[in-house]
């Protein structure tokens, strides 16, 4: 039976401190905390190629053979950390990262967010201090919440009826890393034009003025490192939690097996994005893309899993917080990584991959396209009610659709008494950003190899 949420303004903050004051604790413990290691990489390439005359995809982190590997414009972006010092570049990553978390809440929350008030969010930030890919793109210094507030902020234009301004995020985003992408695909088979003209038109023009700005770098980029995935990482690793990693853990090698399960995917994701998108469901279309866009990936590390966010927050919006909750608490206990060393057998098929069943399972069966008709998506109303922010704060839900309103206490109370398992013990702390192992001039060689074959020496 569960707990009765505490009814006074004291007995909620003795609740929101006990709860900090275990996540606290425990993700001080976590034997995973990655040391801003895909920051360092980052800083190192633009402090290499600025101050020193080095190529963007020459720079290796000392004593790892981990470099770039982002498009040419993702370099170009990240050009204002050339004028700060390491330790200033990792403060202003975790702000960047702060505000982004912020915008993403704020996005998916819907025009009633401050319905949830001060107990509501401060629950909501106790539950995602415990997800493992949030986790991860923290520690890690990673870039994947400012990718997911530009797309969100795209599906915000679209379900409040300001589509003429959509496509920039998503232009902005695809630019960035490839796997956003997909978004503009789903802005077509919505029949969105416009707005996937746009976000052509960005990526497109973003890319050539990165090449303007570095020529040599955009050339090998998009000629040699693009079509090696050996450069990306291992694909076997269990960090990989895409369906290309679970060919990999199997021993498959054949990509035409590949491809087909990518064709398949793809094939689901249009059916139920077309009919989301036609009930002006954008928060479940865009949910399912994000979904997609990991499964069909050749990469897909753990903290890319931040795309998953937006699913969780369709899963209340959609009357199912138990549902939400529990696949939710799966993510934070880092399970997958007690098949590091040995991913075989039928456990080792099962367990390995939970993440990646658990993509998968979303995008088969998330609630989408069932919008009640007669509600239209563009317009306003102040009777709006939304779902409590837990374990993510409700979907982007068009103005005029009502959702069932649920007890922020009892949802947190649902999900959080789930989320019980810490990490597995002697957890790996391998890095998940790698390129080919150090060479003079990487740039112009076409030697393939996998850096993750070997550990890293701690950084």
């Amino acid at each position: 039976m569960t707990p009765a949420p505490p009814r006074t303004d004291r007995g909620r903050l003795l609740l929101v401190l006990a709860l900090a004051t275990l996540v606290t604790l425990f993700t001080a413990t976590v034997p995973l905390l990655r040391d801003w290691f895909d920051l360092r990489v980052y800083y190192g390439s633009i402090d290499s190629w600025v101050h020193h005359g080095g190529r963007v995809y020459d720079y290796r982190v000392p004593g790892t053979p981990y470099g770039f590997t982002y498009p040419p414009f993702a370099a170009v972006a990240m050009l204002p950390m050339a004028l700060l010092g390491l330790h200033a570049a990792i403060a202003a990553a975790l702000l960047l990262n702060l505000a982004a978390l912020a915008v993403v809440l704020r996005l998916l929350a819907g025009p009633d967010w401050r319905r949830h008030g001060w107990y509501g969010w401060a629950l909501t930030a106790c539950l995602l201090a415990l997800f493992e890919p949030l986790r991860d793109t923290f520690s890690f210094g990673q870039v994947n919440l400012l990718l997911l507030a530009l797309v969100l902020a795209d599906a915000t234009l679209l379900a409040t009826g300001r589509g003429r301004l959509a496509g920039v995020g998503i232009g902005l985003a695809a630019a960035v890393k490839l796997t956003p992408a997909l978004f503009i695909a789903l802005l077509l088979v919505a029949g969105r034009r416009r707005a996937a003209a746009v976000a052509t038109a960005v990526a497109l023009g973003a890319t050539a003025f990165a090449a303007g700005v570095d020529p040599d770098a955009s050339r090998f980029y998009w000629t040699e490192a693009l079509w090696d995935t050996d450069r990306v990482g291992r694909l076997g690793y269990v960090s990989n939690q895409s369906v290309q990693g679970v060919l990999a853990r199997l021993g498959e090698p054949d990509r035409a097996v590949w491809a087909v399960a990518v064709l398949l995917i793809l094939g689901v994701w249009a059916l139920r994005t077309r009919r989301a998108a036609a009930a002006g469901d954008w928060p479940a279309a865009f949910a399912l893309t994000g979904l997609a866009a990991c499964l069909v990936s050749p990469i897909t590390w753990v903290h890319h899993l931040v795309w998953l966010l937006p699913s969780f927050a369709v899963l209340v919006r959609a009357g199912r917080p138990r549902v939400a909750g529990a696949l939710y608490a799966v993510l934070c206990t880092s399970v997958v990584w007690l098949w590091f060393d040995d991913a075989s057998g039928v456990d080792g098929f099962l367990g390995g991959n939970t993440y990646t069943w658990i993509t998968l399972g979303l995008l088969l069966w998330l609630p989408a396209g069932q919008l009640r008709p007669g509600l239209r998506t563009g317009s306003r109303s102040t009777s709006t009610t939304t779902a409590a922010p837990v374990p993510a704060a409700p979907a982007i839900s068009p103005a005029s659709v009502q959702t069932d309103p649920c007890s922020c206490g009892t949802a947190a109370a649902t999900a959080g008494g789930v989320v019980t398992a810490g990490r597995a013990a002697g957890a790996p702390s391998e890095p998940t950003a790698s390129t080919l192992p150090a060479d003079s001039k990487p740039q112009s060689r076409s030697e393939r190899a996998s850096s993750y074959t070997a550990d890293p020496s701690p950084s």
